[in-house]
């Protein structure tokens, strides 16, 4: 059964039982959701907390108990074993099968999510656990395999989308040492393959100008981009709650357009930002899906790329021709679209409007990371890192300050990975430097208070907790460890930092 549609699970949300909607989505059920609900429509129970409590339990975090951790890297040390979750078979609750052991970012995160994988990898990867990220790798493939596409978590609710897709920079990390391996090369080229068909269904319907499907957009020369998604305009069952009482602010014909829109930007994993939002102050006015993101059209034609690679030491060369060419096509409507000359920036592009958004964000890093941007705009945008995103504790996430988490005030760890690395492609290893060391240094004053590492960072005025969002800033943290491991690395002088 589809444990959402129940009235159990839609009066333990709307009665706020659990200060986390989440926190109910997660709950195992001590038999099943099937037997829990048909007793709640018998009982009709007046103590609704005390009937959850009968029927259900939840899964332990033990990254959250006290560590005797001396320093910031000892910490990252000690937490691997305590984010290490063991594979689950026939499990009752939301959380799907995976055939391997797996990282959790931590907190209220305690399932896989698809994009901190490849920042969680980095880390563990430092501490010596390639084993692990082999095997995040292999619950990518097999989600693939089942679902046809990565979701964004795995749990039941999140596969009606994805997440930025890193299933290849995934591979790239794991390339040199398994390349060779035929079988290893056939599983992650098929998997390649079916997440780009996903990210590209529908593409074939496409007949006119700025016509869209699904993720894909036709734009006005012709060529295909791409945006996020959903497939479901429901609420969302981990934050149920919280979409109702928005969406009752809006006349019931824009409720649909407004789940689906805020379902899209949890597949950005940028949830919520003033990118999305057609008025910066107002999260009803989220509109995801009449942007073109530069960070998910880049990240594909990673994988374009990628699968070039695969499919040429396949030996397969009319395929690796195919998916080369669909990346040069990628880059020069990245180019034509996303660059902002007079900015000096990657930006998203409106297509309702038929103009780049006034937006600028850390997602305009990802075509140096990538090497999409040419010398010249590397040295435009750099310029705009110096002077407006460089904060005293790295870097902002957008220029505009909102309520919205992936806004100033907010630092996240997976965009200082993307622009130190993309500096560092450029030359600009002062700057990169620079903004490692801010970086750590902030973390470590937190640290030294807190005692735990977290998901994201007030990076214009460090120590003072970052806020936003829909939930209370969670520790553990998957991205924050890794990426924080390999910027000890890159101040260290290793070679291995990228």
């Amino acid at each position: 059964m589809q444990f959402e549609q129940s009235n159990l699970f839609k009066a333990v949300q709307m009665q706020g039982i659990f200060s986390d909607s989440k926190h109910f989505a997660d709950a195992i059920p001590k038999v099943s959701w099937e037997l829990a609900c048909a007793q709640y429509e018998r009982e009709m129970p007046e103590d609704l907390a005390a009937f959850v409590a009968q029927h259900f339990e939840f899964a332990p975090q033990p990254e959250l108990a006290a560590l005797n951790a001396t320093s910031v890297e000892d910490y990252i040390s000690q937490l691997w074993s305590r984010l290490e979750r063991a594979p689950q078979a026939g499990n009752a609750s939301s959380l799907l099968d995976l055939p391997a052991s797996y990282t959790v970012p931590g907190g209220r995160f305690n399932e896989i999510y698809y994009w901190d994988s490849y920042f969680t990898a980095l880390g563990l990867l430092d501490a010596g656990r390639t084993e692990q990220v082999s095997n995040m790798l292999d619950n990518f493939v097999s989600l693939i395999a089942r679902i046809g596409h990565v979701p964004n978590g795995n749990r039941s609710y999140y596969t009606s989308r994805s997440q930025p897709p890193v299933t290849a920079l995934m591979v790239s990390l794991l390339w040199q040492a398994h390349h060779q391996d035929l079988a290893w090369l056939q599983k992650v080229t098929e998997a390649l393959q079916t997440e780009h068909a996903f990210w590209m269904a529908d593409s074939d319907k496409l007949n006119d100008t700025l016509s869209e499907s699904r993720r894909v957009v036709r734009m006005p020369c012709g060529g295909v981009m791409n945006r996020f998604w959903d497939d479901s305009a429901q609420p969302r069952p981990e934050s149920y709650k919280e979409d109702i009482e928005a969406a009752a602010l809006l006349e019931r014909e824009h409720r649909a357009a407004f789940y689906r829109n805020i379902r899209a930007a949890c597949e950005s994993g940028w949830d919520f930002s003033s990118r999305w939002l057609d008025d910066p102050e107002q999260l009803c006015s989220i509109n995801t899906v009449q942007r073109i993101p530069i960070d998910l059209n880049a990240l594909l034609h990673q994988l374009e790329w990628q699968l070039s690679e695969c499919y040429a030491a396949l030996g397969q060369a009319q395929q690796s021709a195919h998916f080369l060419q669909l990346a040069q096509q990628r880059k020069r409507l990245i180019q034509a679209y996303l660059w902002d000359k007079e900015q000096g920036w990657f930006m998203d592009y409106h297509t309702a409007l038929q103009t780049r958004s006034q937006v600028m964000s850390l997602a305009g890093v990802v075509p140096m990371f990538l090497g999409l941007a040419s010398q010249l705009q590397a040295d435009a945008m750099v310029q705009r890192l110096e002077q407006d995103f460089l904060k005293a504790g790295g870097l902002v996430t957008t220029l505009t300050e909102t309520d919205q988490q992936w806004d100033s005030p907010n630092g996240w760890a997976p965009l200082q990975w993307f622009a130190v690395n993309g500096l560092l492609n450029y030359g600009y290893q002062k700057l990169a430097t620079t903004v490692a060391r801010r970086w750590l240094a902030m973390l470590e004053r937190d640290f030294a208070q807190h005692g735990c590492l977290l998901e994201k960072y007030n990076v214009v005025a460090p120590g003072v907790r970052a806020g936003g969002g829909e939930y209370l800033v969670q520790q553990g943290f998957g991205w924050t460890n890794g990426v924080t491991s390999r910027f000890y690395q890159l101040l260290e002088g290793s070679t291995n930092f990228t």
